[in-house]
């Protein structure tokens, strides 16, 4: 669904739903009952599949607190490969909403509610950041605890006052210390939520790991599709910006890095969507093609085929999305640029990521507070200011001087 479409029905159906909710949480509140030693939990986390993976400390800190508890999965459904993926929720228990519509939306909206208050849930842990339909989900889940990001006195994006246990979103912080926080509020009575408690610096992600055939199976099949990468180092570059263009670093960087890149001697695989296939071939093109820069958007049939293809390569640059938080699942050195976004909030937590980020002062202007609706004309200085032999320089540093998995096929 168009993102403008979704920021309207948000607005336009969620702040009166969360006013309703938040009216009838005023009459019919009471004492907040404790958590069993066990509880059922139900975590929303609908629409950033790169925050899939910011979130696995999340889990972990449920695990700690309440050991065995049942933890349920709300996402959209073009989401869920990930999270199949990470294996923190059992599969029973993933519940998913298709956005594909308006129409589908409000279908699966409709059955979601049904079947989640129909698992009686003691608590819920809404990890949108003030997109109103996760607190709306939250609020007629029948949970009586219900923890989830909440303005208080800043100002920002209204959604009601029925969260039993709100914690102030600070973007100052780490989303993911910010998640932990979440599931801290759940046990802590202060106010803002979770005084008392402090996370660690830093996580370490999860590694995936392919099935037994599964790497030496994709890596054939890339070299048969594409036989000059056969035997090459192999840069991925994803160059597109997705629903947000203005997070995209600069076309004409892109082919600078490109002929860098493969003067360095280097195969170049340009990575995205289909829709980003005219692009690719673009800076493809300019930089000055050859069998050894493959244009690879739409290439990948899934999240798992494309983190696999990671274990191949020697390098990912990406703009700020989906890639950069997915390499974070293997030892792929991985250069992202930020700007509109700020690496403080969504950096990767994998050891081999580095982050370009030029500060200005109107960076970063993409936040919570502004439903990601940034203000800026699209002459996003933030990322043209990075240049390219900044950029090729650092790659040449991190690259590393073992050879990848099935280079040699």
């Amino acid at each position: 669904m168009d993102v403008r479409l979704q920021r309207a029905i948000d607005r336009w159906v969620g702040v009166p739903a969360c006013a309703a909710l938040s009216l009838g949480h005023a009459i019919a509140s009471g004492p907040l009952p404790p958590l069993p030693p066990k509880p059922r939990i139900l975590v929303i986390l609908l629409s950033e599949m790169g925050s899939l993976v910011l979130a696995e400390p999340l889990f972990r800190r449920i695990d700690e607190r309440w050991p065995g508890a049942e933890v349920h999965m709300l996402l959209f459904k073009r989401n869920r490969p990930l999270l199949d993926l990470l294996g923190v929720v059992p599969a029973e228990r993933i519940h998913v909403i298709r956005d594909t519509s308006a129409k589908d939306l409000a279908a699966d909206l409709w059955a979601t509610i049904r079947r989640i208050r129909s698992l009686d849930f003691h608590a819920t842990i809404d990890c949108e950041l003030f997109a109103r339909v996760g607190a709306i989900l939250s609020g007629l889940s029948g949970a009586p605890r219900r923890a989830g990001f909440h303005r208080h006195t800043q100002e920002g994006l209204y959604r009601g006052s029925f969260l039993t246990d709100p914690v102030l979103y600070n973007p100052y912080r780490h989303l993911s210390h910010q998640l932990v926080t979440l599931v801290d509020a759940l046990a802590s009575s202060s106010s803002p939520r979770a005084k008392e408690f402090t996370q660690p610096t830093a996580f370490t992600p999860p590694e995936f790991t392919p099935e037994p055939g599964e790497l030496e199976r994709e890596i054939g099949q890339l070299h048969t599709d594409f036989p000059a990468l056969r035997g090459q180092r192999l840069a991925l570059v994803y160059p597109s910006g997705g629903l947000l263009a203005i997070r995209a670093w600069p076309e004409p960087h892109y082919v600078e890095l490109v002929r860098g890149l493969r003067s360095d001697g280097l195969a170049v695989g340009l990575i995205g969507m289909p829709d980003d296939r005219e692009l690719n071939e673009r800076i493809r093109a300019a930089a000055g093609g050859g069998d050894r820069c493959v244009n690879l958007a739409g290439y990948t049939r899934s999240v798992r085929h494309l983190i696999t293809l990671f274990r191949r390569a020697s390098i990912l640059v990406t703009n700020d999305g989906g890639p950069g938080q997915f390499a974070a699942l293997t030892p792929l050195p991985t250069i992202v640029f930020f700007g509109p976004e700020t690496p403080t909030l969504y950096r990767s937590w994998s050891p081999h990521a580095f982050a370009f980020h030029e500060p200005l002062p109107c960076s970063p202007c993409l936040t919570a507070y502004n439903h990601r609706l940034s203000p800026c004309d699209g002459d996003n200085q933030c990322l043209k200011r990075i240049k390219p032999e900044a950029v090729l320089a650092k790659a040449r540093e991190m690259l590393p001087t073992a050879r990848p998995v099935g280079v040699d096929r």
